[in-house]
């Protein structure tokens, strides 16, 4: 084999122009309020919103294998570190909801120290049950409206901005900016050294730890990181709907069921799932939304057929097909001048 034949590599043309289209899109959507109705920034917020979510628990379940059914726990917990923040230590939202990112990571440890000794089914349990502790402990801060919930004083509301539409830009802006983070970040982390660790964790636990990786430690980054950026994510959610109580809070559907069934419909362990999940998720959404029980029916044939049909998902699928990659993460051996592959 000569090196003047071949070369080892990441990228790909197909990489390259996902890349460019990917900016313009990212350019096109930051216009959004000089093009789109208000009811549209809302939508397009709140799809930037799960997408970020299913990011971060595909991180955790498609790379690390910490299955969780309580990320809701998070959720909840940084929406009322929003409140609690800003209502009784006069923070300002956007202050608020950086230090809820840091409170969620540092009671994301003693929480992994205690969930990391179950394995499987257990684990997947044990989050949960974190997620319902959390949710019952709030329900009795009555300073925060207890069971019934709060709302958030309009004089907080307004020091985000005077105007009803600037609030409304800016609660689109800071959702479509947490997207574009969460991507990015759990990107560029599969890329870095740490990441080809949970990779080959992902692979094979025990080949990983005969070759000296740190399993609990690199896990228990992932944990901490993934539970940090969720309470953000949750302070974001609550920061839009003005209203926090501990049901829609810590609600097992809103947060998780619908997270899960993003990742497994897009194609879980990999960066492009989530964004494909995300965009058939609501596209089932907004068309079945109006009929009921029948919504939900539909959502769990769906998930059926894909789980039968593409075991690893839409993406998974196109992957296997087309030899498709848009966020390269291994290397290829590729012959020199080709611009086939992903």
């Amino acid at each position: 084999m000569s090196n003047q034949e071949y070369q080892v590599t990441r990228s790909s043309k197909a990489a390259r122009v996902a890349a460019i289209l990917g900016a313009i899109v990212v350019v096109i959507l930051i216009a959004a309020p000089w093009w789109a109705g208000r009811a549209d920034m809302r939508l397009m917020g709140e799809m930037f919103l799960y997408l970020a979510l299913a990011s971060l628990w595909n991180l955790m379940a498609g790379y690390a294998g910490l299955v969780s059914v309580g990320q809701q726990a998070y959720v909840g917990f940084g929406g009322y570190m929003l409140f609690a923040l800003t209502m009784f230590a006069g923070l300002h939202p956007l202050t608020a909801i950086g230090l809820a990112g840091v409170l969620g990571a540092l009671i994301s440890v003693p929480v992994a120290v205690l969930i990391f000794r179950l394995r499987g089914a257990y684990f997947a349990i044990g989050t949960w049950v974190i997620a319902e502790v959390f949710r019952l402990s709030f329900a009795q801060v009555s300073a925060l409206g207890g069971g019934s919930g709060s709302s958030l004083p309009v004089g907080i509301v307004k020091s985000l901005a005077d105007a009803r539409d600037t609030r409304e830009a800016l609660s689109y802006w800071l959702a479509l900016g947490a997207a574009v983070l969460v991507v990015a970040a759990v990107y560029f982390f599969l890329r870095s050294r740490r990441g080809l660790a949970l990779t080959a964790i992902r692979d094979n636990e025990l080949a990983a730890s005969s070759l000296g990786i740190d399993i609990w430690r690199t896990k228990l980054v992932v944990y901490i990181v993934s539970a940090a950026l969720t309470s953000m994510l949750g302070a974001l959610i609550f920061l839009q709907k003005l209203r926090i109580s501990p049901d829609a809070a810590f609600s097992v559907n809103d947060w998780t069921a619908f997270v899960i069934f993003i990742v497994v419909i897009g194609g879980i362990g990999t960066v492009e799932g989530p964004i494909i999940g995300t965009l058939i998720f609501f596209a089932l959404r907004e068309t079945l939304a109006d009929l009921g029980t029948v919504y939900l029916i539909v959502l769990g044939l769906v998930a059926i057929v894909v789980m039968l049909k593409a075991p690893r998902g839409v993406w998974g699928l196109i992957r296997s097909r087309f030899d498709l990659q848009l966020f390269p993460l291994r290397y290829r051996v590729i012959r020199s001048g080709s611009s086939k592959g992903a």
